[in-house]
């Protein structure tokens, strides 16, 4: 009986004593292999690989294949650098499971994973390394969220540096969970944390940035002032001096110890304080995940109450702006710019966001983009960009003097930049321009104030809509704030009898606004010839430019000195040399004069020709006699806008326009179609650089109360300069200068060879002119009828053929 037991028993001994080495080593074989594919996965992970966060084309470069670059995407998003730790734990509990070692213990599984979480916690206090390209911190997102929990007693307790605290307290919970979880004694712990001690300041020394003094922390807790617990991800910011903020990506430099980070220097300029000098830190290069900076806008001076000049209207007349807020929400910029980066990331654009300039249409966010990344190939993207970012358009263009893209977005709420504002500014009233305008404000909420003498003419284009005309009232109006009529007279083209029309009966006018195609073509003209009468008088004077001849009048009227000049009267009639007297030129002030058309291409409709050549003239010559051009369309077109008009207008403006074919006429370069309307635009000096700016805007009431006043100062004194001179011997052709311009002269001395080989060989055919001179058959023609014209050749006989009537010299 007992052997039957004994043999009964024994086989179900032996089996379960093979049989749990063998499944544990089946689980241990199976751990071990999650263990290689996670260790694999995220050694290998590469953040340009196709995953649930990247939607790009390129080749996976990851060892397990779209598996291993989607698992390692996560995990890194996740966790971090704890990803790696955390699959080195998985890697060698499967070792010891399929080598028996040890038994198995369920609780060491959960210390295991709460080590995982604890150390990414860590590793979110930890500064962010050069080659860190994600947009957490090295903790991951898990990390930064039980980092936040950590810090909040330590805040709660208004511990200096509190991130610095709770990072070390997770340093230990860390070591203290991983003894635990791998069988070390206490006698092991006891030993680590003892080495520890002795080597604590070094350790900190490598891990974190160097402590700051004393006074600092005191003085960073005094300021900052924090009361409870907050929210780890708003951060801590004060509207009125800038305190050390603590990002998620670690400890962030002082404003005073990195600029490359923190720029406040217009904060510093509007206290009236000279930036601190201080010892810089390296600035990190793509690195994606930064707290960005807001750049402050300066807050609006009020402008000392000031008496307006006799004769010029008074800003009351304007009306008085609104308070503007001084500062925009920090938290809201700062989660739209981490928007903005894992947008370009989407796209495989690596960078960092460095600054943020909020402004009252659009924010400027400037990345800094990583080496290897084409500012071609994020210019690209606006659209994307816009579509991602809910907006309705994006302007992205390269950053003038930085290594940095600008990527301009609108704001939800658009501020107005009004008029009064500009003429308030100091950039309008310190008198260092002769002809001021108020162009409007840029993107960082800048008054901007240009000088039409330096330009020295003014090309300007924009659709139905944009604000072309708005800006071109500001304009005028900004002239007619700073100068008097004595100083500043005006000639109005209005072909559309609509724009400039309100500004009829005006003493700055020279003529009433001129809305006839043809008698603008015969005031430009007109224009052309004062400008070679002041040259004439500038050179006898012996000055280069107009305000050199005004201060040498007023120097004559002082000495009581005289201003003379030849002026010939006819010939001799014996010799037929020319006679000349002496004319008296009246010491008198000659004004500026500012040629405004607004729409130019009604003009090059009717008259092309000699209207671009009135203007080329003009845009050559005419800066030194102080003439200026002021011209707008609404087509901005080749037929419109030719090379020769866009070559002698250096300085341009280009509102809103229908597609980057105009963008890329008026300005060279697309992204005039991504404005926003309204007054948005584009500036182009002289230099080639481009500045976005918003126009000012000045409503129909405005202009009418200022013209009614100025109506009221004095009547206009008109200039006859729609009529054609009495003298012209072309019957209304224009000037002798104007005539070589559109190339009488050269006709002339065509038309006189013409003659001579007709007369000369006897044969009066269109194509024998043409093959002789070698011009063209049309003009040979042309030539040909002037001859019969003038009587050298007779009409064409039936046979087609023509004689010739005028002999040559020496036959009857």
């Amino acid at each position: 009986m007992t052997t039957s037991n004994t043999a009964t028993v024994m086989p179900n001994s032996q089996s379960r004593l093979s049989g749990e080495p063998v499944w544990r080593i089946l689980t241990g074989f199976a751990i071990f292999a999650l263990g290689v594919f996670l260790v694999g996965s995220v050694g290998s992970y590469n953040p340009q690989d196709p995953s649930f966060n990247a939607a790009t084309d390129q080749e996976i470069t990851n060892l397990f294949g779209a598996a291993g670059a989607a698992t390692a995407d996560v995990l890194n998003q996740s966790l971090g650098w704890g990803a790696m730790f955390g699959a080195f734990l998985v890697f060698s509990a499967g070792i010891k499971r399929m080598l028996l070692i040890g038994e198995a213990d369920p609780t060491k599984w959960v210390l295991g994973g709460l080590s995982v979480l604890v150390m990414s916690a860590c590793l979110a206090g930890w500064p962010v390394p050069k080659t860190w390209v994600l947009a957490a911190s090295l903790g991951g997102m898990v990390g930064d969220v039980f980092f936040g929990l950590a810090a909040i007693p330590f805040k709660a307790l208004q511990i200096p540096t509190p991130e610095l605290f709770a990072t070390v307290f997770l340093g230990l919970a860390t070591l203290l969970l991983v003894s635990r979880a791998s069988n070390l004694g206490n006698e092991d712990l006891n030993l680590l944390l003892r080495l520890l001690w002795r080597n604590l300041l070094k350790v900190l020394g490598l891990i974190f940035f160097p402590l700051k003094p004393l006074g600092n922390w005191l003085g960073g807790l005094l300021v900052s002032g924090v009361t409870g617990a907050k929210s780890w991800f708003g951060g801590l910011f004060t509207p009125s001096e800038p305190v050390p903020q603590y990002g998620k990506g670690g400890f962030a430099p002082d404003p005073d110890q990195d600029l490359d980070y923190f720029d406040y220097t217009d904060a510093q300029k509007s206290k009236g304080a000279a930036p601190k000098s201080a010892k810089s830190e390296p600035a990190r290069a793509a690195e994606p995940k930064t707290t960005p900076v807001k750049e402050r806008r300066k807050p609006k001076e009020k402008a000392r109450p000031r008496v307006s000049k006799p004769g010029l209207p008074s800003l009351d007349l304007l009306v008085t702006p609104p308070e503007r807020s001084a500062t925009m929400d920090e938290q809201q910029l700062l989660e739209r710019a981490e928007h903005l980066m894992r947008i370009l990331s989407e796209f495989g654009v690596k960078g960092r966001i460095t600054h943020v300039r909020p402004g009252p249409v659009v924010t400027l966010f400037e990345l800094e983009p990583a080496a290897g990344v084409k500012s071609s190939r994020v210019i690209a993207l606006a659209d994307d960009v816009a579509r991602s970012m809910s907006a309705t358009s994006a302007r992205i263009a390269v950053v003038p003097g930085k290594n940095a893209i600008g990527i301009e977005l609108p704001n939800k709420g658009r501020e107005t930049v009004y008029l009064r504002t500009l003429l308030e500014s100091p950039s309008f009233t310190d008198g260092k321009q002769s002809l001021p305008m108020a162009l409007g404000e840029d993107i960082g909420g800048e008054p901007v104030c240009a000088d039409l003498a330096k330009m020295p003419h003014l090309l300007i284009a924009g659709t139905t809509g944009s604000g072309k005309s708005v800006g071109i009232n500001a304009m005028i109006l900004s002239l007619m704030y700073k100068l008097p009529p004595e100083k500043c007279r005006f000639i109005m083209v209005d072909p559309k009898m609509l724009e400039l029309s309100i500004y009829e009966g005006i003493p700055h006018l020279l003529s009433p606004v001129v809305i006839d195609p043809k008698k603008a073509v015969t005031a430009l003209k007109w224009a052309v010839r004062e400008m070679e009468s002041r040259y004439e008088m500038m050179s006898k004077a012996g000055v280069r430019n107009l305000a050199g001849f005004n201060e040498k009048v007023e120097e004559l009227k002082r000495t009581g000195g005289r201003l003379t000049k030849e002026v010939q009267t006819g010939f001799e009639a014996d010799t037929g040399r020319p006679v000349y007297e002496t004319e008296e030129i009246p010491l008198e002030q000659v004004p500026n004069i500012v040629i405004v058309i607004d729409e130019m291409a009604d003009l090059m409709m009717v008259a092309g020709k000699e209207i671009e050549a009135c203007i080329q003239r003009l845009a050559q010559m005419a800066r030194a006699a102080g003439i200026h051009l002021i011209t707008a369309t609404q087509r901005p077109s080749v037929d419109v806008i030719t090379g020769t008009i866009k070559a002698n207008f250096p300085t341009r403006i280009s509102y809103m326009v229908s597609s980057k074919i105009d963008s890329r006429t008026i300005l060279n370069e697309q992204g005039a179609e991504q404005l926003l309307g309204m007054g948005d635009l584009l500036y182009m000096a002289s230099g080639g650089k481009i500045k976005r700016l918003h126009g000012p805007f000045v409503s129909d009431e405005e202009v009418g109360e200022i013209v009614e006043f100025l109506k009221s100062t004095g009547e206009p004194e008109y200039a006859d300069i729609t009529e054609e001179p009495d003298d012209d011997p072309s019957g209304g052709s224009g000037s002798a200068v104007m005539d070589a311009m559109l190339g009488t002269n050269e006709e002339s001395d065509l038309l006189q060879q013409a003659i001579q080989v007709v007369v000369r060989d006897g044969r009066a055919s269109t194509s024998y002119v043409q093959r002789r001179l070698k011009i063209g058959y049309n003009r040979a023609a042309s030539l040909i009828e002037q001859m019969e014209d003038m009587g050298i050749i007779s009409a064409p006989n039936h046979a087609g053929k023509r004689e010739i009537l005028k002999k040559r010299d020496g036959e009857d």
